[in-house]
């Protein structure tokens, strides 16, 4: 008997994978409620088109972070609005912006987290989280550095009421041995 047929028809459906398999009763094709990857990426997200919310979002938020300053500087330009939206997408350029945009993003996020898209909370949440953090550490960063400089000042007023006993202990010394003599 030759199985070489028969190897080759099973090498080629490993290789080709399950689309040459028959399709299985009860099972659907590709899930359509997927929207098409040109239908979406508005360069500034807002909370109207559900099927693009999640992927608008996130292309914004990567956008910010990995946005250089300029960008983040046009963008808060053109999101002056005070629309619920407006105020969303500037709390993410805020969050990925320096230090002392934090705060501004912080509060932004905490004042409109809730009127967002339940859909989008999750990952607005999220963001808002990443910025506490960063305060957060930024916080104990600026604690730690201030302890720092404590402990140097009192190390160096150390070092100089040591350098005092030593200068007094040598002329203890020094009149020891002038007395001895």
């Amino acid at each position: 008997m030759n199985f070489r047929p028969l190897l080759a028809c099973l090498a080629v459906t490993w290789l080709a994978g399950c689309e040459l398999l028959p399709e299985q009763p009860g099972t659907t094709a590709r899930p359509a409620a997927e929207p098409s990857a040109n239908a979406c990426h508005a360069v500034i997200p807002d909370f109207d088109d559900e099927a693009c919310l999640l992927p608008d979002w996130v292309a914004f938020g990567l956008a910010s972070q990995r946005g250089e300053r300029g960008w983040r500087e046009v963008m808060l330009g053109r999101l002056q609005g005070e629309t619920k939206d407006q105020r969303m997408a500037r709390a993410v350029v805020l969050a990925w912006g320096d230090e002392s945009q934090w705060d501004r993003a912080s509060e932004l996020f905490k004042a409109d987290l809730h009127t967002a898209p339940a859909a989008l909370q999750p990952l607005l949440r999220y963001w808002l989280n990443e910025v506490e953090g960063r305060r957060a550490m930024s916080g104990r960063v600026a604690s730690t550095r201030e302890e720092l400089a404590a402990l140097e000042e009192e190390n160096d007023a150390l070092a100089e009421k040591l350098e005092a006993l030593t200068a007094i202990e040598q002329n203890i010394n020094l009149r020891q041995q002038t007395d001895d003599d």
